[in-house]
């Protein structure tokens, strides 16, 4: 089976930027519906294909802390870069860690009196950010230390969970710098969080996976590059090399059920299952080069297979939503998708800023 899609105009970066962040905003809102229930509660709710569109959802549609994470690594990153093209170099993890503290107060949680403080940025005006949307426990925890952890000094040590991974597509999105400059960081500010080695990996991974789509990468090298990467690794964590190496084989094979998905790549709980089966769900539904299948057919497949099963829905279809938008930019993005989509005005605002920052 061919994983490559037919020939595509490049698109440019402000597309993929926006395309990425949308993207993974819309597969983190069909999946956010479903996050909580068995396979067979999504098909008792929705029908033997389970979820397949944001229509179904009769409540409107909302985005969990999948996105708001990520918007706050934008705000990071914006910073950082604010600093740089003004000519001062700025500690990068600060400032997406300080970004990451300013998130936490919007949760309704309070840092420790140690802990820096930082004025309000745009970020923070915005009231659609603010609601709690059960966000993983260990980013909570991680953060509400007031310490700032590091691959040395970890925070929640033991945890890989996918706080790290769905939150990392914005490293990628930055051009003009190296590979091991991205893995780095975003391996670093998984640290903050997480400190399992397969959680950091696994972000690193995802974020270089990204970078390799924005570079000109087809869908199926970038995957391939990656694993070759990640084998590479110094002391790599075994279950990550596993899981990617799984989800290509899994791509090749075709469709999956959703019991035989879980079964071979993980429900997507764990760092690296939600990047295996975010990257399965893209490759196994990708168009042959001589398909029809336009990018907008391809993101809706990919998104509904990549949340219908029994795990972290709303991690594995943003996933899965960010690898397209980043791939394709905006042009995958179905419009009836993003008029039903919750605060698109905070998601275009921000990567307006990344764009403004990257282009200067």
């Amino acid at each position: 089976m061919s994983i490559e899609p037919g020939a595509i105009a490049a698109p440019p970066l402000k597309s993929r930027i926006h395309g990425c962040l949308l993207g993974g905003a819309l597969g983190d809102s069909l999946g956010y519906a479903v996050e909580s229930d068995s396979i067979e509660a999504i098909r008792q709710r929705f029908g033997p294909a389970g979820l397949t569109d944001l229509a179904g959802l009769d409540g409107g549609s909302h985005f969990s802390d999948d996105t708001q994470m990520t918007l706050y690594t934008v705000d990071g990153l914006v910073e950082v870069l604010e600093w740089a093209n003004d000519g001062v170099g700025a500690d990068a993890n600060a400032c997406v860690w300080l970004a990451y503290l300013r998130w936490l107060d919007t949760q309704g949680e309070s840092a420790p009196p140690h802990a820096p403080a930082q004025p309000a940025r745009w970020i923070d005006g915005n009231e659609v950010l603010r609601h709690r949307r059960a966000p993983e426990e260990t980013c909570i925890s991680g953060l509400a230390t007031g310490e700032m952890g590091t691959v040395y000094r970890p925070v929640n040590s033991d945890s890989k969970g996918r706080g790290t991974v769905m939150r990392s597509a914005p490293f990628g999105l930055i051009p003009y710098i190296a590979s091991d400059a991205v893995y780095k960081l975003s391996a670093d500010a998984a640290s903050l969080t997480h400190g399992h080695p397969s959680a950091r990996q696994s972000a690193g991974s995802f974020s270089l996976l990204i970078h390799r789509l924005v570079a000109g990468d087809s869908l199926a090298d970038a995957a391939t590059a990656v694993l070759e990467e990640v084998r590479g690794l110094k002391d790599v964590a075994a279950e990550l090399p596993e899981r990617l190496g799984a989800a290509i084989r899994c791509a090749g094979k075709g469709i999956l059920t959703p019991e035989e998905l879980v079964r071979q790549l993980g429900g997507g709980r764990a760092a690296e299952e939600a990047f295996a089966v975010g990257l399965y769900a893209v490759l196994a539904t990708a168009p042959g080069a001589d398909s029809t299948l336009s990018p907008q057919d391809h993101f809706r497949a990919a998104i509904a297979l990549a949340v219908n099963h029994s795990g972290g829905s709303d991690s594995t279809g943003s996933i899965a939503g960010n690898i397209l938008g980043a791939y394709y930019g905006e042009e995958c993005l179905p419009p009836e998708w993003l008029d039903a989509l919750e605060g698109p005005d905070i998601i275009r605002g921000m990567a307006d800023l990344l764009v403004g920052v990257t282009a200067a």
